[in-house]
């Protein structure tokens, strides 16, 4: 009986040993399976981050698209090309690719086929990212849920739709080669320099264009015009370049589109911020902004004085006076956190003032603290809207060229579609609780909204702000102005009683009267 109870507490014993042992053995096996799957998750989250920094998303999602399943047209120097869907999906996508494959794309600009990738996608700038970055980059997208979605065909003349045209050109213009940091610098400026001139490919826009596409590295960042915009100079220049600004000011004009003494990002530029800058790292922003500083200053142009657009009786003066002074200032200066400056403004120094006509024009949405831009060149001919923007970029010791002219601005107000005119879509509600009231018909916002005139803006204003702030305690005041605007847009576009360029001043009037009730009540 003693022997027969001494096997049963040895076979226990063994029992719970194997138990330990499974336990210890699976704990072993589970380890190495879980680091891979949390260092894949930390190789995606890097993907996505510079995913983000190369904006990606920008040029392979068309409107209303699902991102990254291509579809967008691009217009360049050789006609209309449709951006490739970069989902994992095998047949319209990129499920097949092989990370070589997808590497070659990147660093040398040539497909999967074998076929050269048109310059469209900047692989002259993204060539100088490291293998390790790209790869990262295609385990994100890889992550993403395939989108099976066939890309459009390019819209492009002869000789330009033959692609081995383009190694001509690439033997022109295509530098091969990944970045090397330059040890004379700082690990902060090599960043930068590795972010400005590689996944940024901030010179695409800001480098002097010359032909064929190509961005000229003689005029390194001093600016130039792309698709009737006008990138401003960059370079470390005092007077021109980013050199005038603080560290500070440009981190947030980065991260925000919005600075004091700045200005307001707009067009290709806001869409930058919105999509790539914003999503960064201060670090990586403040290393941006330490390479900007560190480069050569160049200027863009020769100061000059036109006495035409100065003085009294200055040519501009009056239609100023008459449509800006009252938010800029008799002295340009705005007002602070509400109204940008024009005095040292980017936009404004810059080399061409087309983005100055584009703003007049087009006007801005509510950005920050700032109100938004009326459209208030919907009101305006041509030749004054002309006279303004050179009297604003000859005054207050502002000595851009004064080269608008009444056909320039013509030409612009042609390309110049945005909601705040009414020439665009109008905008959609991002922002969930806030759609939510809005659209809620117990809230009688709509209803306001279909009964509002120019006589009864203030207080259709008054009446529907409170409930959206009700609604929506924490949404920053730009949303809620843009928002009740993007409300407004269809409503007004519909209205039969108003005609015209009524339309757009009427439209305007009501998100300057949401801004005045917000910050009204914000300092009671």
């Amino acid at each position: 009986m003693a022997t027969r109870q001494a096997g049963l507490t040895a076979m226990a014993s063994l029992c719970q040993t194997s138990v330990v042992l499974a336990t210890l053995l699976s704990a072993a096996l589970a380890a190495p399976a879980q680091a891979a799957t949390d260092a894949n998750a930390d190789l995606i989250a890097r993907g996505k981050y510079l995913a983000d920094a190369g904006d990606c998303v920008a040029c392979h999602t068309k409107k209303d698209g699902q991102p990254y399943a291509g579809g967008l047209y691009l217009s360049t120097p050789f006609g209309q090309i449709a951006s490739p869907n970069i989902t994992p999906d095998k047949e319209t996508g990129i499920g097949n690719w092989t990370d070589d494959q997808f590497y070659r794309a990147i660093h040398e600009g040539i497909d999967n086929d074998g076929d050269h990738i048109y310059p469209a996608m900047p692989y002259p700038y993204y060539t100088k990212v490291t293998r390790d970055d790209v790869l990262a980059i295609k385990a994100y997208l890889f992550s993403l849920q395939p989108v099976q979605s066939k890309r459009p065909p390019n819209k492009m003349e002869f000789p330009f739709n033959i692609r081995a045209g383009l190694v001509g050109w690439n033997q022109l213009f295509f530098h091969e080669g990944t970045f090397q940091p330059d040890p004379s610098k700082s690990a902060e400026i090599n960043r930068g320099a590795y972010l400005v001139e590689g996944l940024g490919h901030c010179g695409g826009c800001h480098n002097g264009r010359i032909l064929a596409g190509n961005s000229s590295e003689a005029e390194r960042l001093q600016g130039g015009e792309l698709q009737n915009w006008y990138a401003p100079n960059i370079t470390a220049d005092v007077r021109q370049g980013v050199g005038k600004y603080s560290d500070e000011q440009l981190v947030t004009y980065l991260k925000s589109g919005v600075a004091q003494g700045v200005g307001v990002a707009n067009g290709p530029m806001a869409e930058t911020i919105h999509d790539s800058l914003s999503k960064l790292t201060d670090a990586d922003l403040h290393a941006m902004v330490a390479y900007l500083k560190s480069t050569p200053a160049k200027t863009t142009y020769d100061n000059t004085h036109n006495t035409a657009f100065t003085g009294p009786a200055a040519v501009g003066r009056d239609a100023y006076l008459n449509n800006c002074a009252s938010c800029h200032q008799l002295d340009g200066k705005g007002i602070p956190g509400a109204v940008a400056s024009l005095v040292g403004d980017a936009s404004v120094l810059a080399g061409g003032p087309q983005d100055v006509i584009r703003v007049v024009l087009g006007g801005i949405e509510a950005r920050g603290s700032n109100a938004p831009m009326p459209a208030i060149g919907a009101g305006m001919t041509d030749h004054d809207i002309a006279d303004v923007v050179n009297y604003v970029r000859q005054t207050w010791g502002n000595a851009a060229p004064a080269t608008a002219g009444g056909g320039m601005v013509g030409d612009l107000r042609k390309a110049t579609v945005t909601a705040m005119n009414l020439a665009g879509d109008c905008p959609k509600i991002d922002q969930p609780e806030i759609a939510a009231v809005v659209n809620d018909p117990h809230s009688g916002i709509g209803d306001a909204l279909h009964g509002l005139t120019l006589v009864n803006v203030e207080q259709v204003a008054e009446q529907i702000v409170p409930k959206v702030k009700a609604a929506a305690p924490h949404a920053q005041q730009a949303d809620i102005v843009n928002s009740l605007t993007a409300a407004y847009c269809p409503v007004i576009k519909q209205d039969t009683q108003v005609q015209g360029v009524q339309k757009v001043i009427q439209f305007n009037n009501f998100s300057d009267q949401v801004y005045s009730v917000l910050t009204s009540k914000g300092k009671e």
